[in-house]
């Protein structure tokens, strides 16, 4: 029996690679190590040396307006749009490693209005608070009481930053002199000027707000000492370098301004003509960085005003930064960018001791993508498929490493699974498909722009180029393909692919037309189509090239999927039964035959009437319809056909992606299917699966990638070694039963779980013929069974009571046991049951002693009408017994005298 298992096909999420930021506030630690950004309504803890999710501060339902993280990464302060502030303590958690706690330690109210901006100081004590009504407040982090209020500004308040200047202790009261007599003696000249030379150390914050007045703020004195006042548009950064005394403050109005602390006076105007949004010192305070519209991180001088760096051509509107990360112990920057990208910049060329210079741009060592946005299309890359390729609803197409082992646990490298080590820019528009070869060498995309790109991915010399670019299509480019036939492994082109590219690309366009580009060895930048054929009446979805590499398939809004010569161009055959247009189409694998198929294989196409067709490519008949998906099926998979044993009778299987955001697995033989995979809350536009390990990859809308193992094999183990250990139980019980050994046989049928047998074991000892002297159920073994069950076995068989109670034919057996229990436990013990596990999942005590209550008093009620109407009988019979004693059968008086 246990070798009868039946194979079915299941699948487990192995792990996920989901969005760490999608715009708004972010902060990172002075180590470089946890970058803590807004991610909708909640802020997600980031460790950048492995991506890994450190912690989660749950959002309150509104947006966040700004956070903070001190820079010992000691607390978290939040704002959202409800106007409350939240102070979170961070701790390492004492249940898992490389993991935070978030205690929450207070909920503020800080201001009438949203807040807009936060800063905390370099000790991590105090954070500062800058509304949307002008007010700055100071706040102890952690008593959670306000040090000071600042009112002043007359609109929003853009930007916050505490800094320490030195200041002499003789300075307020050579103030205070001036405005004495000019009259002094020498001997007190000398002594202030000797009170002046000792120094002490003072916090400022400067504020800087929409109107473009920077204001500096003592601490000490709680008043305002200085107003800024040149920037005509919105201060959106602020800060001050202690080695030159100088605060830099950068404006929507494309300028910089240097100030000098002494007499906060403008030092130097820097004219940066473009927006700036985010402004600092490097090389100890020697250089200025600033970003902004343009998207490119500039240097400046400090004593000149003069940019160090080479004129850099401005980005495209999603290059703008938002933002730039940076602490004084780094040894780079990160760029945040309107695309939620985090770009790292290495500080090397500026590093002390700096001598000014010509400098070329600060190189770009690493990137992160701070979420995926709509994940269109996925394939392995690489030719060990260690590599992912992502279209993410963008013009460039990123490659993510799937490898452990290139973790190093360095900020700076960052080579951990699901890391960005490539990016593939060339395309003006959305990339929307895209294909590669069998090596994993080549890949093609299309996209938006009405071209497609050949690329040449060499990762081991972290080479990703433009090989070729496909110039021709009137519209965009909705489907490309190319042929994935492997070569004979003596071939130089199995042995050195990336110097043998694919012989032809076929592409589908929204001008109705199918195109091949025929591919030389000497790959040239642009290509000239062999052929163009007009191909459908609506636009093209899907193409896909047979594994021989003879025929290849175009799918359409027209609801149809033709099949095309790829040597001429010429259509030999059209697929035709879908309702809706036809989203994806796949040639089934070599090796997935199946009876009635004919030696030319099989097809498989999903639509939008929510069905997905196995076709046959002998006579293009449907084999079979597979119903399941609620929405518009998106994307089909064929599995590599890997039967695990004689035992597995399943035929090829085949995976589809569908618009409800489920992937289900089908076998096409029988057309069940074998398993639904559930991780996306939107549409899944991507699929892919491993070449041999069946391992699934699915994208989609929610901008989660999903990663399936295949768990086929261990969960039939699971199933067999559970079958065969349900049936040694069962005849180990039965030899229990047999024996008369009721003590181990109840034990072994509540642990079995098992209603009828244990049934049938009580009633046997309830209706012995000898029952044992004083026992209450009848026999004394079973009666100490009974008095020594642990809680959850008590509570179980209090279940199983209820269950018997209900049955007349069942009762009385229920009732002995009942009697034994409530004879055999104290009422405390059995008030104090409470359920557990799976069986008493539901239910209260209370209600399955009410349950019995009921019936029981149902019984009884019926014994005693049973009584009352024996009582009624014998009366009638008494009765009748005297009248029939009064006439005898002759007639005669029976019982009187003669």
């Amino acid at each position: 029996m246990a070798q009868k298992a039946t194979v079915r096909t299941t699948y487990e999420i192995e792990r996920t690679l989901q969005p760490i930021y999608s715009g708004g506030s972010i902060a990172l630690s002075a180590d470089g190590r946890i970058l803590a950004a807004s991610l909708g309504e909640d802020v997600l803890l980031t460790d950048l040396t492995n991506g890994k999710e450190l912690g989660r501060a749950e959002g309150d339902g509104e947006s966040i307006t700004a956070l903070a993280l001190t820079p010992s990464a000691s607390h978290l302060i939040l704002c959202s749009r409800s106007l409350s502030m939240r102070i979170y303590a961070l701790n390492p958690s004492d249940t898992a490693d490389d993991t935070i706690e978030l205690e929450l330690l207070r909920t503020l109210r800080p201001h009438t209005s949203p807040v807009v901006t936060l800063a905390t100081d370099r000790t991590g004590t105090l954070v500062g608070t800058g509304g949307a009504d002008g007010v700055i407040k100071v706040w102890d982090i952690r008593a959670g009481y306000t040090t000071h209020t600042f009112h002043g500004h007359g609109g929003v308040v853009s930007a916050l930053h505490f800094f320490e200047v030195e200041v002499a202790e003789g300075e307020d009261a050579s103030e205070n002199n001036k405005k004495r007599k000019r009259g002094t003696s020498r001997q007190a000249e000398a002594e202030s000027e000797f009170a002046q030379g000792e120094t002490q150390i003072q916090y400022r914050l400067a504020s800087g707000a929409e109107d473009g007045k920077i204001r500096i703020w003592d601490l000490h004195k709680r008043k305002s000492i200085a107003v800024l006042d040149s920037h005509v548009s919105v201060v959106r950064s602020l800060q001050y370098s202690p080695q030159e005394k100088v605060l830099i403050s950068g404006s929507r109005d494309k300028t910089l301004i240097l100030w000098d602390s002494h007499r906060w006076k403008a030092q130097r105007t820097i004219a940066a003509l473009e927006g700036i949004e985010s402004a600092g010192f490097v090389a100890d305070g020697q250089v200025v960085y600033s970003g902004g519209e343009h998207g490119r991180i500039r240097l400046w001088s400090v004593t000149t005003g003069q940019e160090l760096t080479q004129e850099q051509e401005p980005g495209i509107e999603t290059d703008e930064i938002a933002n730039i990360l940076y602490h004084s112990s780094l040894p780079y920057l990160i760029s945040v960018h309107a695309d939620q990208v985090l770009n790292f910049h290495s500080l090397r060329s500026v590093e002390p001791p700096f001598v000014e210079e010509t400098l070329d741009p600060l190189p770009m060592f690493r990137r992160i993508s701070g979420t995926h946005d709509e994940v269109i299309d996925i394939a392995y890359v690489g030719r060990d498929k260690s590599l992912l390729a992502l279209n993410t609803n963008s013009e460039d197409i990123r490659i993510v490493t799937l490898n452990e082992s290139d973790f190093t646990g360095d900020a700076t490298q960052g080579r951990y699974f699901g890391a960005d080590v490539g990016l593939l820019k060339g395309h003006e528009d959305i990339v929307i498909c895209l294909d590669v070869d069998w090596s994993g060498h080549w890949l093609v995309t299309g996209a938006k722009d009405n071209t497609a790109r050949l690329w040449r991915l060499d990762p081991e010399n972290d080479s990703y180029t433009c090989a070729a670019v496909l110039t021709g299509h009137a519209e965009s480019l909705g489907a490309i393909a190319l042929p994935h036939s492997i070569p004979q492994e003596s071939s130089a082109a199995y042995t050195d692919p990336l110097s043998h590219p694919p012989p032809y690309i076929v592409t589908g366009s929204q001008d109705r037309t199918v195109k091949r580009w025929d591919v030389t060895k000497e790959v040239k930048q642009k290509l000239r189509a062999k052929y163009t054929r007009k191909a459908h009446d609506k636009d093209i979805n899907a193409i896909d090239i047979d594994p021989s590499g003879s025929l290849f398939a175009s799918a359409s809004q027209d609801r149809t999927v033709k099949i095309y010569s790829a040597t001429e161009g010429e259509a030999i055959g059209v697929l035709r039964g879908h309702r809706r247009g036809v989203w994806t189409v796949k040639f089934a694998p070599k090796d997935s035959q199946v009876p009635n198929s004919g030696n030319k294989g099989l097809i498989a196409t999903g639509s939008g009437d929510k069905t997905v067709k196995i076709w046959s490519l002998a006579d293009y008949s449907c084999l079979l319809t597979l119903e399941g998906h609620s929405n518009s099926v998106l994307k089909l998979a064929w599995l590599p056909y890997r039967p695990i044993d004689t035992r597995d009778k399943r035929g090829p299987q085949l995976a589809s992606a569908a618009g409800d955001g489920l992937v289900k697995i089908w076998d096409s033989l029988s057309g069940d299917a074998m398993s639904t995979l559930d991780n996306h809350t939107d549409r899944v536009w991507a699929l892919v699966a491993h070449p041999s390990t069946s391992a699934l990859v699915s994208g989609g809308g929610d901008s989660v990638i999903t990663f399936w193992r295949d768990t086929t094999s261990a969960t039939l183990s699971a199933a067999t070694s559970a079958e065969t250990q349900r049936v040694e139980l069962d005849q180990k019980l039965n030899n229990y039963a047999h024996a008369g050994n009721y003590r181990d046989a109840i034990v072994l049928a509540l642990q079995m779980d098992q209603p009828g047998r244990l049934f049938a074991l009580f009633k046997s000892v309830v209706e012995t013929e000898q029952p044992d002297a004083d026992s209450l159920s009848g026999l004394l073994a079973v009666d100490d069974v009974l008095a020594h069950l642990a809680d959850e076995q008590l509570y179980t068989l209090l279940l199983r009571l209820r269950d018997w109670n209900t049955n007349i034919r069942t009762a009385h057996v229920a009732q002995k046991v009942l009697w034994t229990i409530v004879k055999s436990y104290p009422a405390e013990r059995l008030a104090g049951l409470r359920p557990q596990g799976k069986v008493g999942a539901k239910g209260s005590l209370k209600d399955v002693l009410d349950a019995i209550r009921a019936y029981s008093e149902r019984h009884y009620k019926r014994v005693e009408d049973l009584v009352d109407e024996s009582y009624l009988l014998d009366f009638t019979l008494r009765e009748m017994d005297e009248v029939g004693g009064e006439v005898d059968s002759g007639g005669g008086v029976k019982g009187r005298g003669a």
